[in-house]
């Protein structure tokens, strides 16, 4: 229409798939949001290195693939330092049976340290969990303390966050991520004394196995509730858009039929909800397909 509102009848609303929602009114924790990332739970995940030089080779059940799961201990790879005679699987083993062979003449020290060589280069599952990561193939060749599978739980992921204030961590009162319009809660375990390229690492955990959809070093938002609180009108994120002056709008129902685009002011909220000052009490927004409803000219 000539004054910017949008005449939309009933049966292009169904098409396009216009939902509404009532802004609510209140006072809202002020929220702060910080960027993040899901790490894996230390307690509960490990790396596999290599210990020594030499070719990767497959136990007899083969080599596990990622998302496969492992219990701990579990034999994951071998590795060669060196060929031995009679298709032996390395010099050492060799040294371990000619030892074995002589064990009433050899010392038992030198019977341990042969032992010791050979299990240095089994590749076992430190926990149990999932593979996460393997790139390697049978007769590749590694470097010492080079990584050969991360073993990790998804059900004990870690979400880190950055806060470049570190005044904030005293006001956290609460916080979450929000996935796929799904708010999940994050409990506070604790902030690290040291800056981490100029900012504050700051570790949250999940109260269930919700971060289990998540991958490690996914990128996510974390929106951290402080104790003050602010006055404004909750709406879903989905309805804010920008008008071609690249001002923040929420389309507003006037009737059943008739939309007025109203400028205002956001705030995170959690994620799935935003905070908005520029309303009435009352005012019903347009929640789903407001960008479309944008496009109208």
């Amino acid at each position: 229409l000539a004054d910017g509102d949008v005449y939309m009848p009933k049966v292009a609303q169904r098409q396009l798939g216009v939902r509404t929602a009532l802004a609510i009114q209140g006072s809202f924790s002020q929220t702060i949001e910080l960027a993040g990332k899901i790490v894996p739970d230390p307690n509960l995940g490990g790396r596999v290195q290599a210990m020594v030089a030499g070719r990767i080779s497959p136990p007899a059940q083969g080599f596990p693939v990622p998302g496969q799961k492992v219990k701990k201990g579990e034999l994951l790879a071998y590795i060669t330092p060196d060929v031995g005679p009679a298709g032996t699987r390395s010099l050492a083993e060799s040294r371990l049976k000619r030892l074995q062979a002589l064990s009433d003449t050899v010392p038992r020290k030198t019977l341990e340290e042969a032992q010791a060589a050979v299990a240095n280069e089994e590749l076992r599952a430190p926990v149990s969990g999932t593979i996460a990561t393997t790139g390697i193939v049978a007769g590749q060749v590694v470097d010492a303390r080079q990584l050969v599978f991360e073993v990790v739980n998804p059900d004990a992921f870690l979400v880190e966050a950055t806060a470049y204030e570190p005044s904030i961590i005293d006001k956290i009162e609460s916080a979450n991520i929000a996935v796929n319009d799904q708010v999940i809660p994050l409990i506070f375990l604790g902030a690290a004394k040291s800056l981490r390229e100029q900012a504050l690492p700051v570790t949250f955990a999940a109260a269930d196995a919700a971060l289990s959809q998540l991958a490690i070093g996914q990128p996510v938002r974390v929106y951290v509730q402080m104790r003050q609180k602010q006055e404004g009108y909750k709406v879903p994120a989905g309805a804010l858009v920008k008008n071609a002056a690249n001002q923040t709008i929420v389309w507003v129902k006037e009737n059943p039929i008739r939309f007025k685009p109203h400028p205002v002011v956001e705030m995170p909220l959690d994620g799935v909800f935003v905070l908005v000052n520029g309303l009435e009490p009352g005012d019903v927004v347009v929640s789903k397909s407001a960008s479309l409803m944008n496009q109208v000219r």
